[in-house]
Parts: structure tokens; sequence; C-alpha cells
């Protein structure tokens, strides 16, 4: 029930293009960003790259290089975090699906409000 509630409302953020994050999405955030702290800070810290400087977590570094990310943004951060590309590695068998929900949430947060 948790995870089909974190779609639904991460769905209506896209279709309303909201950048603030509600309560119910409040405890998402906070675990993504465990989660985000434990998996992929190193690489990532502030939204920044270590590896590839000029492709970071920033609103417009994701519109520029994730696939389909300025129509589908939710999903286009989640293809990336499950399936990786180049340096980054794959995560779909690290973290389970609600994991996933729950960091692609923060990314999401983070990115449109700003790291």
């Amino acid at each position: 029930m948790r995870l089909i509630l974190l779609n639904l409302l991460l769905v209506i953020a896209l279709l309303f293009n909201l950048t603030i994050i509600y309560p119910a999405l409040a405890a998402e955030t906070t675990n993504g960003s465990k989660i985000f702290n434990a998996n992929c800070a190193a690489c990532h810290i502030g939204g920044a790259n270590i590896l590839v400087e000029h492709k970071t977590l920033q609103k417009s570094g994701l519109s520029k290089y994730l696939e389909n990310c300025e129509v589908e943004p939710i999903q286009a951060i989640i293809n990336q975090i499950q399936n990786g590309r180049s340096a980054m590695p794959a995560f779909k068998n690290k973290l389970s699906e609600q994991e996933i929900l729950e960091v692609t949430a923060y990314v999401f947060q983070k990115a449109e409000t700003g790291w």
C-alpha cells in the first residue's frame, strides 16, 4: 500500500510540476536521504559527480543527460538507479523497489529545490 501511495504522489507531483514535497513524502525523502548517503554520496555528494564532473544531479544535469527526463523525470531517475550507465553501477539487485522509490523521491526533490 505504501508503494502504491508513493507512486501515486510522485505521479501527481509530476503532473502538476510540484516542487514542494508534502508531508506524505517527507518520510520517503528522509529514508531516501539515508539510502542516498549510504549508496550514492560517495560519487554524488551534494548533487555533484566526482567521476564525470558535468553529469550532476542538478535539475539541468538530469534533464540533459537522462533519457526522457524532461517528459518523465521520476521514471528517468528510477531507470538510471536501477540500470546504471557508464561509470554508474546498477542498483536493481542491491536496493529493493521501495528503496529505489525512496531515493528517487529524494533525488527528484533535491534537484527541484537545489542541492
